[in-house]
């Protein structure tokens, strides 16, 4: 029989993880694995040990069971090993970005569980930055520094609402730095107030950033915002809601790139790096993809290749960021005070 190892958050998602565990163990026991449980702890970097040593210790699976971090910590335990167990995922968290890139539903720990019965996965690209490994996003600049400064109580709490505010409270404070990025095709030496790397189209609640974003492509999806200007960005974002239009702007750098190198060009300014919503240090950084690296659980059935629009929570949401900060500046962005 095939050993899964349940690696969950006991505090994630109102504990409703703790409390269908289980439920969520008699459906693996179903799918024919000889099923465990181990709960993280305050202990830094819990998920990530756990997942290196039942790895080693021969699981034929991994789950990680949480939100968008514990995730991360799993992927770190295991990508740097030559035999890796496959992985699920059972999100808990906030955003579960990377379950919606899946299609792991996202409101029903147990539904989330039979999408490992239904035994289809993918061997999925991750990204490495120096020393540690990311599933979805590595970025730098002032515009991503917003994840740092909402606590993790009010994620938690509110939510999207969280970094609505946040955001509002911030873009008036966004700075442009100057930076010198190196990629596949190219070089771009000069300012901007965000570089961002992704490796699926979910990011952040929205499906639109990198649009045609694909799991198994051996590319990263390379944005750079030119600006710091706030109507500018604000016109970004705009153009974002609208089908991902954001990507052809002439404030917009977008390429697809297997590899990045950043760095920031001026002595006295600090670039923070963001991998997964988390910091991970600061530049110079160098940034690759490892193709198909791990084998993920997914629901195939309900994956396209092309963008899939967004959920009208987040659309919701979105629409009063741009209506908050249109009442920070006193801008209209499109003349009526509604996005197109």
């Amino acid at each position: 029989m095939m050993k899964a190892r349940v690696i969950y958050n006991p505090t994630s998602g109102k504990e409703l993880l703790k409390k269908n565990l289980p439920d969520i163990l008699t459906i693996l026991e179903d799918a024919g694995y000889e099923a465990s449980a181990y709960a993280t702890t305050p202990e830094p970097d819990s998920a990530e040990k756990e997942a290196r040593r039942a790895a080693l210790a021969g699981f034929d699976l991994v789950i990680a069971a949480g939100g968008d971090g514990t995730i991360n910590q799993v992927i770190n335990g295991i990508a740097p090993l030559e035999k890796r167990p496959k992985i699920a995922i059972i999100p808990g968290g906030t955003t579960n970005d990377y379950a919606r890139a899946l299609k792991i539903p996202r409101t029903d720990v147990i539904e989330a569980a039979k999408v490992i019965a239904k035994n289809q996965t993918l061997k999925i690209d991750i990204g490495k930055a120096d020393t540690q490994y990311f599933i979805n996003i590595g970025a730098g600049g002032y515009l991503t520094e917003l994840t740092y400064e909402v606590p993790s109580q009010l994620k938690s709490v509110f939510g999207y609402l969280a970094y609505l505010v946040k955001g509002a409270e911030m873009l008036p404070r966004v700075k442009p730095i100057n930076m010198k990025l190196k990629y596949d095709d190219g070089e771009y030496d000069g300012k901007a107030s965000m570089f961002f790397l992704g490796l699926t189209n979910s990011i952040g609640g929205f499906e639109t950033i990198a649009p045609d974003a694909q799991l198994d492509d051996g590319k990263f999806s390379l944005i750079v915002v030119k600006t710091a200007n706030i109507i500018e960005i604000l016109a970004l974002i705009v153009l974002l809601l609208n089908g991902g239009k954001h990507v052809n702007d002439p404030n917009i750098l977008y390429t697809k790139t297997s590899k990045l190198y950043a760095e920031a060009l001026d002595d006295d300014v600090r670039m923070m790096i963001n991998l997964d919503g988390e910091y991970g240090g600061d530049a110079p950084m160098t940034f690759e993809v490892l193709p198909q690296h791990i084998e993920f659980f997914v629901n195939l059935d309900e994956i396209s290749e092309d963008a899939i629009a967004g959920d009208e929570e987040i659309l919701e949401v979105s629409e009063a960021f741009v209506k908050e900060v249109e009442g920070l500046t006193g801008e209209d962005l499109d003349g009526d005070g509604k996005i197109s």
